[in-house]
This record gives C-alpha cells, sequence and structure tokens, in this order.
C-alpha cells in the first residue's frame, strides 16, 4: 500500500539514532540515590539491556521500555521495527518476552489509517515472538514514536548480562552493521532501492532465533547492538567485564553501500556521540576512518553481541549460521592489562 505521508519527514532523529548518548546518559543519572533489594538481580545502575527481578529460584521477570521516531515512511514497517527492537531487550537477557504494552505519541492530524497500520505491525511482531499486547499509553504529540514496555520470564541461573564476559570467551555478532548509515542516508535518497529494502527486513527481523540458539550454550555475556553502536555496546561489556575485547574489523560483515556512504562522510549525528563516549576506550590500530565509523554507528534492532566460552564457539556458530541473518565471529575476550579496553584488528594485506 502506498502511503501518502511520509514519517521520516515528520522526526529529527531516526530509530536509535534518537538515543541519549551514553557518557551524557551516565551523568544524567549520577547521583541518583539507587535502593537496594537482594531479589533485584539487575538494575539501572547496570548498563544492561533490561532490568530483572527475582520471583522464585525457577523464575525472574525481565523488564524493558523502548520507543523512537518513525525509522521508515511505511507505518506498518515502523510499527514491526520499533516492536523488533524492544523485543530485542528482553532476548539479550536470555529471557521469553510474555506481555507488551504500547508506547505511542502521534500527530493529531496523522490519518487513522496510519495509526492502525502502525500498531498492526507492532502487534503481529508480538505475536511472532509469543507475547501478548495487553494495552498501553498513548499521546498527541508533534512528531511521532512508538514503542512497547516489554515483560519476560528467565531461569534465574540462566540470566545473561553484558558484564560477565571471560578471558578465552570467543565473541559473536548476529546481523550485518550500517543501519544508521543507510537510513540516514535515505532522507536524502542516497540508497539504492534494493539496499534499502534489505535493511528494513533486518530491523523487522527478531532476535528470537538467536536467543534460543545461544541459551543452549555456556554464553558468558549478551547485550544487543542498538544505539550506542557495536563499540559503544562492546565498550560497556569489555568494562563491566573488568577485559579487554579484540575484534577482528575483516570479520564483521559491514554492509558494503554503507561503507561506501561512510566513506564520502554520510554519517548519523549519534555516530558521533558514540565515538565520543567510546573512542578514548578504543585502540584503533590501523583501521579506516570509515570502517570506525560503521563500528560506531548507531543501529537500530540490531544483533547480538555474544562472549561465550571457547569450547561451545564451534559447535554455537554451526547453529547460528542457519538460524541468523548473519553469524560473524569478530574476536576474543582477554585479560585486561589496564589502558584501552577494545583493541580493533585487521589484516594486512
Amino acid at each position: 500500500m502506498e502511503n501518502e505521508i511520509k514519517l521520516t519527514k515528520l522526526a529529527n532523529c531516526a530509530g536509535c539514532g534518537a538515543k541519549v548518548g551514553a557518557g551524557v546518559l551516565s551523568q544524567l543519572l549520577e547521583g541518583i540515590r539507587v535502593h537496594t533489594d537482594p531479589k533485584l538481580l539487575v538494575g539501572f545502575d547496570k548498563s544492561d539491556d533490561a532490568s530483572v527481578y527475582k520471583i522464585s529460584e525457577e523464575l525472574a521477570l525481565v523488564q524493558t521500555v523502548d520507543f523512537f521516531p518513525p525509522i521508515a515512511d511505511d507505518p506498518y514497517t515502523f510499527g514491526a521495527i520499533a516492536a523488533a527492537n524492544a523485543l530485542s531487550d528482553v532476548y539479550a537477557m536470555g529471557g521469553e518476552p510474555k506481555l507488551a504494552l504500547n508506547i505511542m505519541a502521534v500527530p493529531k492530524n496523522m490519518p487513522a489509517e496510519a495509526v492502525h497500520e502502525l500498531l498492526r505491525g507492532g502487534y503481529d511482531k508480538v505475536y511472532e515472538a509469543g507475547a501478548l499486547i495487553t494495552g498501553g499509553h498513548s499521546i498527541l504529540d508533534e512528531e511521532p514514536k512508538y514503542g512497547l514496555a516489554v515483560t519476560g520470564f528467565v531461569h534465574p541461573d540462566r540470566l545473561l548480562t553484558n558484564s560477565g564476559a571471560k578471558p578465552g570467551d570467543v565473541l559473536f555478532l548476529t546481523k550485518p552493521l550500517g543501519i544508521g548509515i543507510l537510513t540516514t542516508a535515505a532522507k536524502v535518497e542516497m540508497v539504492s532501492a534494493e539496499t534499502y529494502a534489505r535493511a528494513l527486513r533486518q530491523m523487522m527481523t527478531l532476535n528470537k532465533s538467536a536467543r534460543d540458539v545461544i541459551v543452549r550454550y555456556r554464553v558468558h555475556a549478551c547485550t544487543d547492538v542498538t544505539g550506542f553502536g557495536l563499540l559503544g555496546h562492546a565498550c560497556e561489556m569489555a568494562q563491566g567485564s573488568g577485559a579487554e575485547l579484540h575484534i577482528s574489523v575483516d570479520a564483521i560483515d559491514l554492509i558494503p553501500e554503507a561503507l561506501q556512504l561512510a566513506t564520502i562522510g554520510i554519517l548519523p549525528e549519534g555516530m558521533y556521540r558514540n565515538r565520543d563516549f567510546a573512542a578514548d576506550h578504543v585502540d584503533a590500530g590501523t583501521v579506516s576512518l570509515a570502517k570506525q565509523d560503521m563500528l560506531y554507528d548507531p543501529q537500530t534492532s540490531g544483533g547480538l553481541l555474544i562472549a561465550v566460552h571457547p569450547e561451545d564457539a564451534d559447535a554455537m556458530y554451526e547453529e547460528l549460521k542457519d538460524a541468523v541473518l548473519s553469524a560473524q565471529r569478530i574476536g576474543c575476550v582477554k585479560e585486561y592489562r589496564g589502558g584501552k579496553h577494545i583493541y580493533l584488528e585487521e589484516t594486512n594485506e
């Protein structure tokens, strides 16, 4: 269906590119009193994807919320992407989504048909995840926004966080990089129709299949790669784990057209925020600036970054290759020696 309304024209930022920078966010939270509860396994004082509260010896509650302005012009596609992105936080913790609440802001002159399609996109993704939408909240706003508050379940002993990576672990990534660059370029019609369609399909793809694979292995740390880019989220994992991450740039699936655009300087504002946050912790070696930009690029509904026991790496990789869009074995975890937390490595040919 061809829509007259161009949602992305109504927003200053697209998708997770609208996210407050990690450095700014930590400053905003500084000094806020944190109450303790022995049953709160993960709270906002961590850099994890969701909070986790222990209900019993067999059950813990996973809760998250995520919403953003339009990442696509088509309302259904926007709704589906926003829902997939919100659900991903639960998958990154090793959990299963169960309930969701809509969060929506719409201009008062937005056509009812467009609002309906936006909601239908969200509902379809939530049902694909095996969860239920049970209500929500909506307000009027000049800029449309949509997302979900999601509740999921996980066994307390099988909870995944982003701070448990151990020396020797192997690092994996499950989706290609370059989404923020492509969606930025799409606003000025500088992306091919084929590549842009691929980007939309990628953002609409749930991380459910990846989660279903990794919970069968000795995964020590996991996070989804979204608004802070690969290096922003990798930095949080390294610092939280007290470790170094050594990343092979050659092994990362960089969307070719996005790399071409990065080379000529077509970059989202969020990339610069991510660089400001993480660059002091990264040894980029001889990696080109354009490739570095790709690694700082804010992703929307990105893949999972996983640290797994080395003895499980090969078997997990074989399963991931059949389950995810792009199974990438991108590096390893090493003992922290002081100084930088991330080391980028590249084969010079």
